[in-house]
């Protein structure tokens, strides 16, 4: 398990979008965050969905939120469509 500590991770994190990115492991998760708004952000989503994600990944406190799932749960799952089709969004910790 990794351990995660404020603004910064002591491990890195993996982090992708099913059928649109590749996995990219980054040092920080703040940087992962930002990685996976910026890629989002130019998807057409729908107005909900974009604001969902971009109130998730961008708000204050969004690496502690985030910190406290992949704390929990290991990793963290979350999903959208687009053009009728499902794609997962996984922020993990880098493996070893």
């Amino acid at each position: 398990m990794s351990v995660l500590l404020g603004k910064r991770t002591t491990t890195a994190v993996t982090v992708s979008i099913e059928g649109i990115t590749e996995p990219a492991t980054f040092k920080h998760l703040p940087d992962a965050l930002a990685a996976l708004w910026e890629s989002l952000r130019v998807l057409p989503l729908g107005a909900v969905q974009a604001d969902a994600y971009q109130y998730f990944l961008t708000r204050p406190d969004a690496v502690e939120r985030v910190t406290e799932f992949l704390t929990r749960d290991g990793r963290l799952d979350l999903s959208f469509a687009l053009v009728g089709w499902s794609h997962l969004v996984t922020i993990q910790p880098a493996a070893a």
